[in-house]
């Protein structure tokens, strides 16, 4: 009987055992996705910023600059890319609306991002575009992939519609959370002007004045590891309208600031992916380092019933003066 205990806990102690690379490697990465219909808004801040007055072409002082960022996961633009690419996908309408503080309108840019639900990398399908340009994404936007690594990724940077590397600088401690800090820094670079402006103006209103808009930014970011979600982003952001044709005349500061994610988005943040990093942890560390020390037990308890097993036929052996029980014809009629 303790033969046929030994040989089933053997059984469960490989098979927990074969389970458990099995979930870390074969069912993670198809079971760890990024949902289709997810709907996040941000809200981030610059106190004392600087803006442009489009009205007299003066730069002004503000109290503070708001900046409402929605994301909306369109559900039946990804089934239709799905069907199309033979892909798990999500599409993301994106909205980055900046108003001042008295909630005027600054700058309006919609956005569309397609990417890999179980990868975050890119798709080039589905009518992405940056403010109604089409464009071709290189590299992560928004967020890092599952289990991010300490290394360098490359980061898409709206405003100049290009992919930069974004660079990691090292681990953090960011509340309560062990998080990885990552920066990027876009030198000054000539933009586009975005298709909606304050006070009625067209983009071709300012390139008739002999303007052009450049930008230059300082973008920080304080990641998850286990999820790859941001928990908080900051911007030291700086535009400038500068004359054509003109290098020596004086540019007109447009926008400059350091932009904030808002105290209580932060907290929000945090306590979103806290409760989001579980379910990951589950398929990637619990569940696999559990069923391995579970299928060690079990092959402990089988090599001791089959240990404890042999030393009592050895015992009996022993007690017969080490020789075969004999069974008569009678015994066994």
């Amino acid at each position: 009987m303790r033969r046929r205990a030994s040989l089933v806990l053997l059984a469960f102690a490989v098979f927990c055992a074969a389970l458990s690379p099995l979930l870390r490697w074969y069912a993670f990465p198809r079971l760890a996705k990024v949902p289709a219909g997810q709907y996040r808004t941000v809200v981030m801040e610059a106190e004392n910023a600087t803006l442009i007055d489009y009205g007299t072409l003066k730069p002004r002082t503000v109290p503070r600059l708001t900046v409402v960022q929605t994301l909306k996961g369109n559900v039946e633009k990804a089934r239709e890319v799905g069907a199309e690419t033979g892909r798990d996908v999500v599409v993301w309408d994106t909205l980055s609306y900046a108003a001042g503080p008295d909630g005027a309108m600054v700058s309006m840019i919609p956005e569309r991002y397609v990417f890999d639900a179980h990868s975050q990398e890119p798709v080039h399908a589905g009518g992405e575009h940056v403010d109604g340009t089409p464009v071709r994404r290189d590299g992560i936007e928004f967020k890092w992939p599952f289990l991010v690594e300490k290394r360098d990724y490359r980061y898409f940077d709206l405003m100049t519609r290009t992919s930069a590397p974004i660079h990691y600088k090292g681990t953090r401690t960011f509340h309560g959370l062990d998080v990885y800090y990552f920066e990027q820094t876009i030198p000054w670079t000539k933009v586009a002007l975005p298709r909606k402006l304050p006070l009625g103006i067209s983009p071709d209103t300012v390139r008739q004045l002999g303007l052009e808009r450049w930008y230059t930014t300082r973008r920080m970011f304080w990641i998850d590891p286990v999820t790859g979600a941001p928990v908080n982003g900051e911007e030291i952001h700086r535009e400038e309208m500068r004359w054509t044709g003109a290098p020596g005349k004086e540019p007109i500061p447009a926008f400059s600031g350091h932009v904030k994610m808002r105290p209580d988005h932060v907290d929000s943040t945090v306590a979103l992916v806290a409760s989001q990093r579980q379910l990951v942890l589950l398929l990637t560390s619990y569940l696999p380092w559990g069923l391995l020390a579970l299928g060690g037990v079990l092959l402990a308890l089988s090599l001791a019933l089959e240990a404890r097993d042999r030393r009592a036929v050895a015992a009996d052996r022993a007690h017969d003066g080490g020789k075969p029980e004999r069974v008569t014809p009678k015994e066994v009629a």
